[in-house]
């Protein structure tokens, strides 16, 4: 029955990185991160300026959305985002998971930010330190989960028919499972752009996950 979820009283860590270099073997200079109840409820968030890539002008020359860089400058000067080392950011986040008791670490399209946290990792410790999460947590994927979901709702089919979020053949029509379009589908906003930068996305995302465990789903694990 929805809403007998026994994940009802688990907390979840949700995060999102932004990355600069390549898709390849992307770096992340933010990271945001939110501890998370299984209806969406915020309990403590986080967000940080990674100054190891940030501060590299090189690096920071290829990020996907490098004209925000004032920005960041802007909001670590008001306070709202903070600068900081990427193993203090790993510290933080350990410390986090440890204090809530954190099993499960959640993220949209969680392969790609796994794969940014450790390559920054692998970067900035020579391959001393190889993975940026503690061991033992299950990394979870709303992108996976949407697709299980959503996947099978005809409301949901007929909304990205509607408003074009579709690729492949006109006769066969493919859903996109992007964060901003479930938004989209979730909120009824239209008009909504996602922001692309870590914290404002885990808020998002957070929605995605809180949905689709409101609709009976037990298990987000990215692999089996």
């Amino acid at each position: 029955m929805k809403g007998m979820n026994p994940m009802n009283s688990t907390k979840f860590l949700v995060i999102d990185t932004e990355t600069t270099n390549s898709i390849d073997d992307p770096f992340c200079y933010d990271v945001g991160f939110a501890v998370v109840e299984a209806d969406g409820t915020v309990i403590e968030d986080h967000s940080y300026v990674v100054a190891d890539i940030f501060l590299d002008d090189e690096l920071m020359a290829s990020a996907y959305v490098a004209e925000k860089i004032p920005q960041y400058w802007e909001e670590i000067k008001n306070g709202k985002r903070q600068l900081r080392r990427f193993k203090t950011i790993r510290s933080i986040l350990r410390d986090v998971v440890a204090q809530y008791g954190i099993r499960y670490i959640v993220a949209h399209n969680a392969s790609f930010d796994y794969r940014s946290l450790n390559y920054t990792q692998r970067l900035l410790t020579s391959s001393k330190y190889r993975y940026f999460f503690p061991w033992g947590v299950e990394i979870w994927d709303t992108l996976k989960m949407a697709r299980q979901v959503l996947g099978k709702d005809e409301t949901y089919k007929q909304f990205c028919i509607d408003n074009g979020f579709t690729y492949g053949k006109e006769d066969k029509p493919q859903c996109r499972y992007t964060a901003e379009i479930i938004h989209r589908f979730l909120t009824g906003n239209l008009d909504f752009v996602e922001e692309h930068t870590g914290l404002e996305d885990v808020l998002i995302e957070k929605d995605i996950l809180a949905y689709c465990l409101a609709q009976g789903l037990e298990d987000g694990k990215l692999w089996e």
